[in-house]
């Protein structure tokens, strides 16, 4: 058995090491994934005024504030009983299912797509060929002309020639993994340049009721203080002027080049490379009217999409037993000389990260479950989304469970999204229209109980997010916070128990064991979110290393 060790895992939000045993043939035998960092952010809250958490927990992470934000908010709303109004709901709707969209597309594209795409081999392609190809997989390509491709194609020889790949450099080029043609590649990078400007758009769309973004300043408990972009008609059209350009983004290019993506990669998805343990958990959520979710609640397990359960927060545990705590205290134990982690021992502790179990057992969350069960559960809304994808693509709702499949499902989501958040914006105008202008629910904090607690379950980009609060003498007392990440990159237990990652990792075969991408693959495709995870440095100021910024 050799190890295999990959440290940092980059194109991530925070700090990832993997370290997978590979026998002769090079196939992953055993997986151990560790976060490097400890987050200390739920001890900042205590004993601050419950109406600030939202503040500081949407510091966990600069990606996902607007989850944390809202997650603690609500906590703190659950605690005393305080329910926003219908409109504060659909406002903090709107801003988190555009969030959705801006890092589903940021997270294929920016973060992953390198796995799939060979940046060189892009220069061998033929801009007509490449436009012709655009049509076998929409009927109005996005961007999809001659010139456009002559264009992308200069730019990257630039990039090329100069030596300086900037974001594409440090990738495997050439690695027998990539398996797109020419005009495949330079199709998918033109879209990789496109979503340069997605990005943009879609975060000035979240900050129009979210102030800004990163770090939105307009929730509160009771609601949001957002009224005056609710009530002004340019700002309302602003919001769904951006939102209708990025649905033409995700339906003419995101969910297009993700069907490309099943082609080219069949081979692999039915072989299931990636697939995970099968269980899979959603809390749904996100109302479009007064009657329809977009999401559904329940939980799957061992892949029995015939059999699902409704999810029961009270079988939620969270153990401890090879995260480097003790007692609920940070306690962290060294490296093997070598740099290695501890591993060897079943009592051995390898990672900063929790491991949360759902009914005594290691769980998957994120677009991939929300789909499965949503779909499984019989929304009709999702429905057609899922059967049009696997129509075109012949393909089965197992082969959803793997790398390819993970990607697949956060596109579907992304389209079923863009699609319905306008019936959100229709309920926000429906409400003004009929002099309902409400978007916070009044309470004077003096008179609210002075102990209380409270829980919030969450479906956000990445999968589950909860908050949970203890409220003492109008103070925190506790604060926990499990993330998305927390409950996929789990590490194991006393039994054994491999969390997502981990179990997605073992049987995978490295063509180069030097140039493992394939294991970069597989993790990238669950969008890891370390920041939310884990945080902050070692507790006993231990240095693990020194930069220097030039």
């Amino acid at each position: 058995m050799k190890k295999i060790v990959i440290d940092p895992i980059t194109r991530i939000e925070g700090h990832l090491r993997a370290e997978v045993m590979i026998d002769e043939a090079n196939v992953v035998q055993e997986a151990y994934v560790s976060g490097q960092l400890f987050r200390g952010i739920e001890t900042i809250l205590k004993d601050r005024d419950p109406r600030d958490a939202g503040l500081l927990a949407g510091r966990i992470c600069g990606v996902c504030t607007n989850s944390h934000f809202r997650g603690a908010i609500s906590a703190v709303e659950d605690a005393y009983g305080i329910v926003p109004p219908k409109n504060g709901e659909i406002i903090r709707d709107l801003i988190s299912l555009a969030l959705f969209l801006q890092d589903h597309v940021v997270h294929f594209y920016h973060l992953h797509l390198l796995d799939f795409v060979d940046v060189t081999k892009s220069l061998d392609a033929d801009p007509k060929l490449t436009s012709k190809t655009g049509h076998l997989y929409s009927k109005r390509p996005y961007a999809n002309s001659h010139a456009h491709y002559i264009g992308v194609k200069e730019k990257l020889a630039k990039f090329i020639k100069s030596g300086r790949l900037g974001p594409f450099s440090n990738g495997y080029w050439g690695h027998g993994a990539y398996k797109l043609r020419p005009e495949e590649n330079l199709l998918l990078l033109s879209h990789y340049l496109e979503a340069l400007k997605f990005q943009s758009n879609i975060s000035q769309a979240i900050a129009i009721f979210g102030a800004k973004t990163p770090h939105p300043q307009t929730l509160v408990v009771g609601g949001v203080t957002s009224v005056a972009d609710m009530l002004n008609p340019q700002r309302l059209n602003d919001f769904i002027f951006m939102l209708k350009e990025a649905k033409e983004f995700v339906d003419r290019a995101y969910l297009p080049d993700m069907k490309l993506l099943a082609h080219a990669y069949r081979d692999e998805i039915k072989a299931g490379l990636g697939r995970g343990n099968g269980n899979f958990f959603a809390v749904g959520g996100y109302q479009f009217d007064e009657e329809h979710k977009l999401f559904e609640n329940g939980v799957i397990f061992d892949h029995d999409f015939e059999n699902i359960v409704s999810f029961d927060p009270k079988k939620v545990t969270e153990e401890v037993e090879r995260a480097w705590y003790k007692d609920e205290k940070p306690f962290y134990t060294d490296l093997h000389e070598d740099g290695s982690l501890k591993t060897e021992a079943k009592e051995d502790k390898y990672s900063w990260i929790k491991a949360p179990k759902y009914d005594g057992k290691t769980m998957e969350c994120g677009p991939l479950a929300r789909v499965l069960v949503s779909y499984q559960q019989g929304n009709r809304f999702i429905k057609p989304f899922v059967d049009e994808f696997l129509s075109f693509t012949e393909l089965e709702l197992i082969d959803l469970s793997t790398t390819v499949g993970r990607n697949a499902a956060r596109a579907i989501e992304s389209a079923y999204i863009a699609e319905y958040i306008f019936k959100s914006v229709n309920r926000l105008v429906e409400n003004i229209k009929y002099y309902d202008t409400k978007t916070w629910t009044h309470y004077l904090f003096d008179t609210l109980p002075k102990e209380a607690e409270g829980t919030l379950y969450l479906e956000v980009p990445r999968g589950v997010l909860a908050h949970l609060v203890s409220i003492k003498a109008q103070k925190i007392a506790k604060y926990q916070v499990i993330a998305p990440t927390t409950w996929n990159a789990t590490p194991k237990d006393s039994k054994g128990q491999r969390g997502a990652y981990e179990e997605a990792l073992v049987g995978i075969a490295l063509e180069d064991p030097a140039k493992p991408l394939e294991v970069l693959k597989v993790l990238h495709s669950f969008d890891p979110c370390l920041a939310c995870a884990v945080h902050i440095i070692d507790h006993r100021g231990k240095v693990f290393g020194r930069y220097k910024v030039k």
